[in-house]
């Protein structure tokens, strides 16, 4: 029973999509055309960016200790809204804007590793240089080592 109104709802999206577009052409004309590409070229856009973005976001979220499944679920609400912008209809479009405006996805909770750090923030105040420094001397670490022969080269 419920497999069925899956089916159903999966078979009627195109056609409620094709009724939109109709009844969205009968009322602006022309420029319904125009948003469909348009729409269509931000959603190949978004797709290929992600797509680039997704295993560098990935990567940094499990070197940084992160749990991946966040950052996994941020691109996977990308891609699936830039899937639904290519899709040609406003239904589609709709809930890909839906995706795109919840809350949480375009708040900075995982740093991007694609950003550099010091771009977080037009405001944040210049490091000092080391001639700019207050007089302390920075930290040395003293060490000695003593090479040994690798057991390969004897």
């Amino acid at each position: 029973m419920r497999f069925s109104w899956i089916v159903l709802l999966l078979l009627s999206f195109p056609v409620l999509e094709a009724i939109g577009i109709f009844w969205v052409a009968s009322a602006i004309g022309g420029w319904v055309l125009l948003w469909l590409l348009l729409a269509a070229v931000i959603g190949v856009t978004l797709v290929r960016v992600e797509r680039v973005a997704w295993s560098a976001r990935m990567l940094f979220s499990v070197q940084s200790g992160a749990h991946p499944l966040a950052s996994l679920f941020y691109s996977s609400r990308i891609l699936l809204a830039g899937g639904l912008l290519v899709f040609p209809g406003f239904i589609s479009d709709i809930l890909a804007l839906v995706l795109l405006l919840v809350p949480g996805t375009w708040a900075k909770r995982v740093p991007d590793p694609l950003r550099p750090a010091n771009d977080d923030s037009s405001f944040s105040q210049p490091t000092p240089s080391r001639s700019e420094s207050t007089g302390s001397t920075p930290e040395i670490i003293d060490g000695e080592f003593k090479r040994e022969p690798d057991d390969q080269n004897r």
